[in-house]
């Protein structure tokens, strides 16, 4: 298995991306778009890019981010809802807002208000890393993915950012390399 992470990147412009300054809903619907228009594996996208003025990556949503923006937004709404600064267990305030929820805020609400966040106010920057480079061979990758418990690098060419290694392309490319070797055996 000779890849390089340049071989089984998603480069930037088949990914989902917003600008900074989008709101939430619009970065949905670019995840939305990219993944109806990306067909070339079965895994679709995962996050959104937020870009710069200059285009360049300055962060990232994924799907937790997306969901954890809910609970700001239920916060948001409902400021009595922040029960966890007196040390109540994550259990405890899971069942606290399910009692509140039957009798307050609805979820059309929640989502109402989340619709309009912007995203560079819920993004995570990427970290130190979360970048490799293009001609980074895949074992690299391998490791760089599992101990940085990442599930996506952002692949360089020198200082730009060129494309997303997504961790299930590899995984992909890992479990079929390991198939075709087990049946030349």
């Amino acid at each position: 298995m000779k890849y390089l992470a340049k071989d089984l990147m998603v480069p930037i412009a088949e990914y989902a991306t917003v600008s900074k300054g989008a709101t939430l809903l619009e970065s949905l619907l670019a995840l939305e778009k990219a993944q109806e228009e990306f067909t070339r594996t079965g895994y679709s996208h995962r996050a959104v890019l937020i870009l710069d003025k200059k285009k360049r990556v300055m962060g990232k949503l994924s799907q937790l981010d997306f969901l954890r923006v809910l609970e700001h937004a239920d916060e948001q709404i409902d400021r009595n809802n922040d029960i966890g600064k007196f040390g109540f267990s994550p259990m405890a305030i899971v069942r606290h807002r399910g009692k509140k929820r039957g009798k307050g805020v609805s979820m059309g609400e929640i989502l109402s208000t989340a619709a309009n966040f912007k995203v560079e106010d819920f993004m995570q920057s990427p970290s130190e890393g979360e970048y490799i480079e293009e001609d980074t061979p895949i074992d690299t990758a391998v490791h760089q993915l599992t101990a940085g418990l990442h599930l996506s690098l952002l692949v360089t060419k020198g200082r730009e950012i060129v494309g997303v290694l997504r961790m299930a392309d590899v995984f992909a490319a890992v479990f079929h390399s390991m198939k075709e070797s087990e049946s030349r055996q």
